[in-house]
């Protein structure tokens, strides 16, 4: 925990609920209460009562055959849904993202940051077999990302050290791991005015972004494509279209 300096102080309660949520939705695991109270630093006692009455409001749930671990649950889903649903930069990019899929019949994303990763918030699939994995709700570090970079990119590199983690995680061969290459990248990515992922997310994968003009700079489009259908001599006219597609929604006109 480290709440802003300015900032009131927390209810405990409500903190070490929230760390449960957070804890929950940020692994592929099903951890058990002895897991949770471990990676938590939190008695025991205290943490089944807790856990109990969030099983009780569906924020958590345990798996059917031991009931002993547990994972998010249905409500908390309910609430991510609604959040998407009602935010006004999702629904400007929805007929955005729709033009460059039927142009392109290739994925587009759009992505906002969120401390150190990139959250995915709407999509649109390309119709090809062949095709990037992604999902709303999907995280992805940042600095791994076209969509990442583009909007990091924006940022003085003294903040952006200062956001990373120590450690860059590699999720291919080819993802950025090295600070000063990251801000060499960053600042050539400023200067172009676009970002690409280069099988740095993703192996056999390609992605060009750009930055939305919303406030505060925190939201990026993309398009993804495999490699071998997004041979570097095309990035060009994919830039072109994204740039194109952001000019035609008055709201983000520069």
């Amino acid at each position: 925990m480290d709440p802003d300096s300015n900032s009131p102080p927390g209810v405990k309660s409500a903190e070490r609920t929230l760390d449960v949520l957070e804890l929950l939705a940020s692994t592929q695991e099903r951890p058990t209460l002895s897991e949770i109270a471990r990676r938590l630093d939190v008695p025991k006692s205290s943490l089944h009562k807790l856990l109990g009455t969030m099983e009780r409001r569906g924020w958590v749930e345990t798996d059917e055959i031991s009931h002993t671990r547990y994972r998010v649950g249905l409500r908390a889903l309910l609430t991510g849904t609604n959040y998407v649903d009602l935010d006004e930069t999702v629904q400007l990019v929805q007929p955005l993202l729709a033009a460059l899929t039927d142009t392109l019949h290739e994925a587009s994303h759009l992505g906002r940051l969120e401390g150190t990763d990139i959250v995915y918030l709407a999509k649109r699939d390309s119709p090809h077999p062949l095709r990037m994995f992604s999902a709303v709700g999907r995280r992805l570090p940042a600095h791994a990302t076209a969509m990442g970079k583009a909007i990091l990119a924006q940022r003085r590199w003294e903040d952006v050290d200062a956001l990373l983690p120590t450690q860059l995680k590699a999720l291919t061969a080819s993802t950025i791991t090295s600070r000063p290459r990251l801000r060499r990248e960053l600042a050539e990515i400023r200067e172009r005015g676009y970002a690409v992922d280069n099988e740095e997310s993703a192996e056999m994968m390609r992605a060009v972004a750009v930055v939305l003009p919303t406030p505060g700079l925190n939201n990026a489009i993309s398009v993804s494509a495999p490699t071998q259908r997004l041979p570097e001599e095309k990035i060009a006219e994919y830039v072109a279209l994204l740039g194109q597609q952001c000019r035609s929604i008055p709201q983000f006109q520069q």
